[in-house]
């Protein structure tokens, strides 16, 4: 392979960064700023809902750099640092923040498209870790930027082999798609199910203080400077955050988060059952539950309704155990909540492995991808197999 390594400096006719733009000086309309937010890993990322703008008079003020389609934006910050995404046409005159670097290359040395795919390659982010700085958030500067090494292979040679990643990609784009497609719908089969399971039944209900006793008052929290390294789990609002040395309880309970922020996202699940020698902090409620109830059935319920109305505080969202106890929860009978209990677990785990199946298919693409240009900035790409799709 006799192909040149050039710095990004050397085969770039412009590289600067953008405009230091303050909350003070955009606008409701006028010239776009596009943002770091704005770059994707190899794609430009409109985010329409979340434009900025800055007015003509003040372009001229601030002598702002304009942006063209074509031109290839850098993001220093993560994640990852050294993104990149090629300008589009978008009918609006654009700048661009301050920790974007603008590129233009010398085209009859480095195709932008070229560029563009080096960048989303493992060699690339390897030479931009050894170059970044910060310790609490990481950044590259424009200098050290302009010190990446670049494969540049001759203009005919370029132009093939991103004319085969352009083909390539485009048939992965598209199975990552239909696989990304078919985990939601997965997903969403689930919750479709749990949800008509808990809205088809003529129930009566009860509150949660009825059917179960609340044992927040034995939870104790344990600073990290004085837990004891041991085998006990340690729970909190999003599960076991530590293992300890001692234990709070030992029986069958349920946990349900106090986390505002969770019970509104539903980043992870809002009650979670624990069994054994458990210690838990004063970030989950514990409940235990009586004979006129199961407690599976009251863990699926809770995390499958919104509680949303039950929360309190604005700034930082909380259950608290008086608003706690006011949830309602149906009251079927035992062996119709056992019965419930048994075919959703049934559905769960077929689910999982549909969710697994196309989870582990988008992981293959992507590594399929990673493996492609390895190839291709290597000099030993060829053909590419099609795709299924």
């Amino acid at each position: 392979m006799n192909w040149d390594v050039k710095k990004l400096s050397d085969i770039a006719t412009t590289l600067e960064d953008g405009n230091w733009i303050e909350s003070k000086d955009q606008s409701p309309n006028g010239i776009r700023l596009v943002q770091t937010g704005n770059v994707g890993d190899g794609r430009f990322k409109d985010r329409r809902d979340k434009a900025r703008y800055i007015s003509e008079e003040t372009f001229k003020k601030l002598r702002c750099i304009e942006i063209h389609p074509g031109d290839i934006l850098v993001s220093r910050l993560p994640d990852p640092v050294g993104r990149a995404c090629v300008l589009p046409k978008t009918g609006e005159k654009m700048i661009t923040a301050v920790d974007c670097t603008i590129i233009r290359l010398n085209e009859n040395e480095c195709l932008p498209k070229w560029l563009l795919y080096y960048t989303i390659s493992d060699t690339y982010q390897f030479e931009i870790q050894k170059r970044v700085t910060g310790a609490t958030r990481q950044r590259i500067s424009r200098k050290n930027l302009g010190l990446i090494p670049i494969p540049v292979a001759p203009l005919p040679e370029q132009q093939r082999i991103v004319s085969i990643l352009d083909e390539a990609f485009a048939a992965i784009d598209k199975a990552k798609t239909n696989a990304e497609q078919n985990l939601q719908n997965a997903k969403e089969l689930f919750e479709s199910y749990l949800q008509g399971v808990f809205e088809s039944g003529d129930w009566e209900t009860r509150t949660l203080n009825e059917i179960a006793e609340n044992l927040d008052s034995k939870r104790v929290p344990i600073t990290k400077s004085k837990r004891e390294s041991g085998d006990i789990p340690y729970y909190g609002a999003s599960g076991i955050v530590d293992y300890v040395a001692d234990y709070l309880f030992d029986e069958d309970l349920l946990c349900i988060s106090e986390d505002g922020a969770n019970l509104l996202a539903r980043t992870y699940p809002i009650a979670f059952s624990i069994s054994g020698k458990t210690w838990v902090n004063n970030h989950a409620h514990v409940l235990k539950f009586s004979s006129l109830t199961t407690q599976k059935f009251v863990e699926i319920y809770i995390n499958s309704v919104r509680i949303d109305e039950y929360l309190s505080g604005m700034a930082q969202p909380k259950l608290n155990q008086r608003m706690l106890n006011k949830i309602p929860i149906p009251m079927p009978t035992i062996e119709e909540e056992e019965a419930i209990v048994d075919k959703i677990d049934a559905l769960r785990a077929e689910t999982q492995k549909l969710e697994a199946l196309y989870q582990k298919k988008i992981d293959d693409l992507d590594e399929l991808k990673k493996s492609i240009l390895q190839k291709a900035f290597a000099g030993e790409l060829e053909t590419v197999k099609t795709v299924a799709v």
